[in-house]
């Protein structure tokens, strides 16, 4: 993995000197995603700067240098990534009378194209990417997304200039830059906890869409090819529902996740893997052990706090499969440590507090590897969310109720005070009361008036429900996944949708690739091959969920190599004690970043939505630690950053 950056000058008035200076401050931006070699290539006629950092994990010689031009001399490449087929593209290509010089998988990529054309290229590629292909002849500049947006890739003009960048900091480094926050963006923040695509923080920047090729010529007009889409995998495979039985099913399905675990197994620097206690990274570390001929690296971050700490379900599972394992107990203080620096890994607002320990493993693990692999994407193939069944009843449970009785119901429920609701509760069998109480009425009076399906999912998802009463005057910027579709598939397949189109690459995949690029790390994630998620969406519901449980076929396969007992704990999701943090060790760090006086000052959020949320969370109030972080990382970035 590496760090990629360049721009356009279509005023076509800089010289080459010029031009090189600003592409290598941007690409200096950049260092700790490459930290082992930088370049810089600018044509000054066209006025295109292109710049690079390289963290070397295969063919660590001088012939995987980038920026890198193909033999012909008409394409120049950086690239972020890897393809983890090269070695057979490679083959077919010296067949046909390529003349490959090293032994990168960025000279068979640049070959590729050459020889297949790029649309036809990319779409051979297995691996994560985000490239940035100039076309000398055609003078236009193609940026290319991996399938599933694993690795990050922003752009967008400002005035003459067309940037773009691995990280908005690159971006930033020109000297021309003009950040403009877009406030319909920062709601959407609110209400998700990260940024949804294709909108960025910043007006006029956006975060490229994955399985998606977008190229600009020399008259400045950008248009995009969509080369993969998930909704087209989806559609198709209703046609070609897998008829096999269970155990077929879970054949095809190790074969797959072995095939994968392999591939991305090579490596010319030392490999580990993130170990929790849970189902997905016990699977690939699994496969990992039966591949490899010694004991594979694991790492794992464990809490003080017994209901977060999947430690020491990780060190039996490591123990069982026979690891070279390192675990890691993080104290509140060790946490407070790092939070300062979340503003900078992440540099646009974002906010899963599993951002913390994602870090801190990412940190652990450097120190004895530069490649580790991880088991996301498990719970959006597979149904691992509780809130796909969750989502389910409720749904058939509201559309149980007469639709004119619906905004009824609704408003008795929300014109009773939650007081008054908490103290309802105080007088009835517990079995009949709600786990929040009053604030669990006002949240079902709220979905009783949802419209449809989607509705009712985006607010099973959201942070905040009403994100621009916290940002005055916002229009809140909508993702395009979230409209048009919503009758397009029964709640299970449309909630395991959404979240692969939206919070697995705005959100798991932003976390994971900022958390271990902060300390050149590079993660791997064997997971979201392509083909396992075409196989995946092949497979009936049944093989999915089974017994008020989802997973259901990858429980079967982890089976293989883990024993049930080992991972047949609550499901954790590398969450933190966020809320005792805040209340605790953390507090007068909150306290400055959440002043009336400050937030008056700043101009940006309504101070007396956050105070009161705030002394809500001091309160004890269930629910309002993850709001009060999304407002703490939004006023981090904005002190670090000064927008």
């Amino acid at each position: 993995m590496c760090g990629l950056t360049g721009f356009i000058d279509f005023s076509r008035g800089t010289d080459a000197e010029t031009l090189k200076e600003r592409v290598e401050a941007m690409t200096e931006a950049l260092h700790h995603r490459g930290p082992d070699d930088g370049g810089a290539w600018t044509d000054a006629e066209a006025g295109v700067a292109l710049g690079f950092r390289r963290l070397s994990i295969i063919d660590l010689s001088a012939h995987g240098h980038q920026p890198m031009s193909s033999a012909s001399g008409r394409y120049v490449i950086i690239f972020n990534g890897e393809v983890y087929n090269f070695h057979d593209l490679r083959k077919e290509l010296t067949a046909a009378g390529a003349n490959l010089k090293g032994n990168s998988d960025t000279e068979v990529i640049l070959e590729a194209i050459e020889a297949w054309g790029l649309e036809k290229a990319v779409k051979r590629f297995i691996g994560m990417f985000a490239i940035a292909l100039w076309d000398r002849s055609e003078r236009t500049l193609h940026l290319i997304r991996d399938r599933l947006g694993v690795k990050p890739l922003y752009w967008g003009r400002q005035g003459n200039l067309l940037l773009f960048g691995s990280e908005l900091k690159a971006l930033r480094a020109h000297p021309d830059w003009t950040p403009e926050i877009n406030r319909g963006a920062l709601a959407a923040y609110f209400r998700y906890a990260y940024v949804p695509a294709p909108h960025s923080i910043y007006t006029g920047i956006e975060k490229q869409l994955p399985g998606t090729i977008i190229s600009i010529g020399p008259d400045g007009n950008a248009r995009t090819t969509t080369y993969w889409s998930l909704a087209d995998i989806r559609d198709a495979n209703k046609k070609n529902l897998f008829r096999g039985a269970d155990d077929e099913a879970a054949d095809e399905l190790d074969r797959l996740i072995r095939e994968s675990v392999e591939l991305r197994m090579v490596s010319d620097v030392p490999i580990g893997a993130f170990l929790s206690g849970g189902i997905d990274s016990a699977t690939v570390v699994g496969a990992m052990q039966v591949i490899s001929p010694r004991p594979v690296k694991t790492f794992t971050i464990g809490f003080e706090e017994a209901a977060f700490n999947e430690a020491e379900s990780a060190k039996r599972i490591a123990g069982h499969l026979g690891t070279d394992h390192t675990e890691l107990y993080v104290s509140p203080a060790e946490a407070r440590d790092i939070i300062p620096r979340l503003a900078e890994v992440y540099d646009e607002p974002f906010a899963d507090s599993s951002q913390i320990p994602t870090t801190l493993v990412s940190q652990l693990a450097r120190k004895d590897v530069t490649v580790s692999l991880s088991g996301d994407g498990g719970d959006e193939l597979f149904g691992g969310y509780d809130r796909y069944l969750q989502g389910q009843s409720l749904w058939r449970r509201l559309q149980s109720i007469p639709a004119p009785l619906r905004p009824i119901a609704a408003a008795t429920f929300k014109v009773i005070p939650v007081s008054v609701w908490n103290a309802l509760f105080t007088v009835l069998p517990a079995t009949l009361t709600p786990g929040q109480k009053g604030n669990t009425m006002h949240w079902l009076a709220g979905n009783l008036t949802t419209s449809n399906f989607d509705a009712l999912f985006q607010r099973l998802v959201s942070t905040w429900n009403e994100p621009e009463i916290l940002v005055p005057g916002a229009a809140e910027a909508v993702s395009p996944f979230w409209a048009g579709d919503a009758a397009n598939g029964d709640t299970l397949e449309r909630m395991m949708y959404l979240d692969s189109v939206t919070y697995l690459p705005d959100d798991i995949m932003a976390k994971l690739d900022r958390a271990s690029m902060a300390f050149g790390l590079e993660a791997r994630e064997p997971l979201l091959d392509h083909r396992i998620f075409d196989f995946a969406w092949r497979l009936p519901e049944n093989q999915k969920f089974r017994g008020g449980k989802g997973k259901w076929l990858l429980r079967k396969v982890l089976g293989r190599y883990v024993p049930d007992n080992l991972t047949d704990g609550p499901k954790r999701g590398f969450s933190v004690p966020i809320a005792d943090w805040l209340r605790g060790p953390l507090r007068d760090w909150a306290e400055d970043l959440l002043s009336e006086k400050r937030l008056s000052e700043d101009g940006l959020l309504e101070p007396s939505v956050v105070r009161h949320t705030w002394k809500r969370l001091l309160a004890g109030h269930p629910g309002t630690d993850a709001r009060i972080w999304t407002v703490l990382m939004a006023q981090a970035w904005r002190e670090k950053w000064g927008n």
